[in-house]
């Protein structure tokens, strides 16, 4: 099925009403003049999407990197909103709510799938803990998950809720296991035009599952480094070669390890910081993450960092070593405390500037 991207669902509906293709675009101008930052990002985006140009600039997060803009072709938003709406089985009508910024690809699909599969989409204002109706039932939505975290007792009411932008923690896995709600991490990025895969996690009304499975019409392979190559015909033009070390099922199934360029050689040992972090969940009580510091005799050695000047360094370390989950290996050496961590203006801690910090 095909779509032209100009085209306006009859049952859009936007905060409760129907908007044609001029009405969208009188709204937009609205937006832009009289309206909070959050519907300003909102008007930005209706006019460049309601524009005759055939593609948009999108800005990455900058999470594993330099942040950059991305040319989009708006054809391909629309084929992933549709791929969504298949596979969460969206119908037209159905209703929807955006609580993420609109200056991101994640906000702005929210609102082409609404768009294109003619959904009701109510827009809040973004924040770590959104403010919404939590009586009125929703079909879907989207959340990063600090949102999921903060508003955990507040989503009963939706049905299917996306979680995206980073690695879901286990704090937030155990607390979502007996919410009536059906919460699924994704796994995408800006170029692959949000999630091209889908893991279910556990809930009171869901079967959690290890793996993440494909969108439609997307399929998987490895290169030499066993990092996932994404092929999605209908979103990039051509394959795509991502850093995210796989354990690949089958060409539409893969479980993931790790980034490539977050791998710690310790002794001809490879550690996945993700998964050791996983473990460690329950035994920091701040934020953190894991590393690897050179070593003269292991070439690498793992230190943690943690966002925290409260407590020591040995009294973090020894809280650790209760974990019998931990291989020989998994236990930092080292602990380094840092009173903030280096973030980019989405949130996301940047690694790499935060080591430095940490260290020097």
């Amino acid at each position: 099925m095909t779509l032209p991207f100009n085209r306006i669902h009859k049952s859009f509906k936007l905060n409760g009403n129907y908007y044609s293709h001029e009405d969208l675009k009188e709204l937009a101008y609205s937006f832009i003049k009289e309206g909070e930052t959050y519907e300003k990002e909102i008007g930005i985006f209706l006019i460049d999407w309601l524009s005759e140009k055939d593609f948009l600039f999108v800005k990455s997060s900058g999470s594993t990197g330099k942040p950059k803009i991305i040319e989009i072709f708006k054809q391909s938003m629309v084929n992933s909103a549709l791929a969504t709406g298949d596979f969460f089985n969206l119908k037209q009508g159905n209703k929807a709510l955006l609580c993420l910024p609109c200056s991101y690809i994640a906000g702005k699909m929210m609102l082409v799938r609404a768009m294109v599969l003619g959904l009701e989409i109510d827009c809040v204002q973004p924040a770590s803990q959104p403010v919404f109706d939590t009586n009125k039932h929703y079909h879907f939505s989207a959340m990063v998950p600090l949102q999921v975290q903060n508003t955990i007792n507040n989503l009963q009411n939706i049905d299917k809720i996306i979680i995206g932008g980073s690695q879901v923690s286990a704090i937030i896995k155990n607390k979502i296991k007996n919410n009536p709600s059906k919460f699924y991490e994704t796994y995408g990025m800006t170029e692959t035009v949000t999630h091209i895969a889908v893991k279910p996690l556990q809930s009171k009304n869901n079967k959690g599952q290890d793996c993440f499975k494909a969108l439609k019409n997307v399929s998987f392979e490895q290169d030499e480094r066993q990092c996932l190559v994404i092929n999605a015909p209908g979103l990039v033009s051509e394959k795509l070669i991502t850093n995210d070390i796989v354990d690949l099922k089958s060409e539409t199934e893969f479980k993931w390890l790790g980034r490539y360029d977050n791998v710690i050689n310790s002794g001809g040992v490879k550690l996945f910081p993700e998964q050791i972090e996983s473990k460690l969940q329950s035994y920091v009580k701040s934020r953190f993450f894991v590393a690897g510091e050179e070593d003269s005799v292991l070439g690498e050695k793992l230190i943690l960092i943690v966002e925290n000047l409260t407590e020591s360094p040995e009294a973090i370390l020894a809280n650790i070593k209760k974990n019998k989950d931990l291989g020989r290996f998994e236990i930092p050496r080292h602990v380094f405390t840092v009173e903030k961590f280096v973030e980019t203006s989405s949130g996301k801690i940047q690694r790499k500037k935060t080591i430095a910090k940490a260290l020097h």
